[in-house]
């Protein structure tokens, strides 16, 4: 069987169902991961590429409507009439801010406009302290600084100007590392931030010894686009993770799935930093 009763059960509740549909129209073979590329170069040039202003606009218009009131969720610019949790990830922040004494300060890199934090925020808004800092390209800066940015949540075109303002306790990365050239190194400057808790959600893995990079087909219903995406070997992000002193507290499966050309699975990670 393709998948577990429990999985079944989960899907068949609204709004999985519809997300279930939604997947089925859209898991066909031309879509989701494909391919085996040598470098990034490679699959930048099997990219097929996507106008970035449609898609930034379908998440401006999609996460205006849940910041009115109008729809209850947004994810990757598609609208949900209820919200479809992470518990996961939402135990980790507040266990953040548990040890912090009520105060949570996310920078989400790679945030989008804000898609978790409005995801999570009937709970967050419950914290004494929270800020949360979304880090992005600029395009998306300039649209969230007008659209959305209020006294919780702010955009910044790059690290450097969010610490310039502010500290972080808790570093977010969700649907993100997979998408970039160089996401080691990434992480790495990260690392260099003065705080102990690092959160990794909708990412993909799978058990190869070595991370693989694919060309990721989006369903043109979604918006149409093609774009590398890198699936991580789950033995050699342990050991990386194991060298950087970050000790994994707890690990879970994410809401996403796609058809690939190897068994990968989306995971998430709360890490905290060991003391030495």
């Amino acid at each position: 069987m393709g998948m577990r009763i429990r999985e079944v059960i989960k899907l068949v509740t609204p709004p999985g169902l519809i997300y279930l549909a939604r997947r089925l129209r859209g898991n066909s073979a031309a879509y989701g991961l494909s391919g085996d590329y040598h470098s990034w170069k490679d699959a930048m040039a099997a990219s097929t590429g996507y106008d970035s202003g449609i898609i930034l606009e379908k998440t401006r218009a999609a996460l205006m409507k849940v910041k009115n009131g109008e729809a209850a969720y947004e994810r990757d610019s598609v609208l949900f009439d209820e919200i479809q949790y992470a518990w996961p990830l939402l135990a980790g922040l507040m266990w953040v801010a548990a040890r912090c004494g009520g105060t949570l300060n996310v920078l989400d890199f790679g945030g989008s406009l804000g898609s978790t934090y409005f995801q999570n925020r009937a709970f967050l808004s419950a914290l004494p302290r929270l800020r949360w800092n979304i880090v992005e390209q600029s395009c998306h800066v300039e649209t969230g600084q007008a659209w959305f940015e209020d006294d919780c949540l702010h955009f910044y075109a790059d690290i450097a100007a969010c610490l310039a303002e502010n500290q972080p306790n808790v570093v977010l990365f969700s649907s993100v590392l997979q998408y970039l050239e160089n996401p080691y190194a990434v992480f790495d400057q990260l690392l260099g931030l003065p705080c102990d808790w690092f959160i990794i959600d909708r990412t993909p893995f799978w058990m190869g010894p070595t991370d693989r990079l694919c060309l990721q087909r989006v369903p043109p219903s979604i918006y149409p686009a093609s774009y590398p995406c890198q699936i991580f070997s789950m033995p050699r992000f342990h050991a990386y993770l194991e060298d950087k002193s970050l000790q994994i507290m707890a690990e879970f499966d994410s809401l996403d799935s796609l058809s690939a050309p190897v068994k990968a699975v989306w995971k998430g990670l709360i890490l905290e930093r060991r003391k030495h």
